[in-house]
């Protein structure tokens, strides 16, 4: 069974990191490229960033600049550094392979309040 499990969120103030991490099962790591999302209140999900699995990365432009995205394909993790942290980044932020791939279900997710 394919498990996703988010990690690393918290309360942290504009300005401040958090790195999060997520922990993939063997099977889909090593096929997929692995994305980033999140989901603030109210709105929809939300792509963040992706890297393949041989390290290319791409980010959305509200990110660009700030976070970081990376695979340890030995430990079948991938994390995301968070820097300049903003209140809009406020949200429940979830891994996925990238292109989502909709038999996979969603893991419980982290959240990362960003507030003064």
């Amino acid at each position: 069974q394919v498990q996703l499990v988010e990690s690393g969120g918290g309360l942290v103030q504009p300005g401040e990191s958090l790195r999060l991490s997520c922990a993939a099962s063997g099977s889909i790591f090593s096929i997929y490229a692995m994305g980033w999302y999140r989901q603030a209140p109210g709105k929809q999900r939300e792509w963040v960033a992706r890297v393949t699995r041989g390290g290319s990365t791409n980010y959305a432009d509200s990110v660009k600049g700030r976070f970081t995205i990376s695979r340890d394909n030995a430990k079948n993790t991938v994390y995301l550094q968070m820097n300049s942290l903003k209140p809009e980044d406020t949200a429940v932020y979830f891994c996925n392979p990238y292109p989502r791939v909709l038999t996979i279900d969603w893991g419980q997710g982290t959240q990362v309040t960003v507030s003064s």
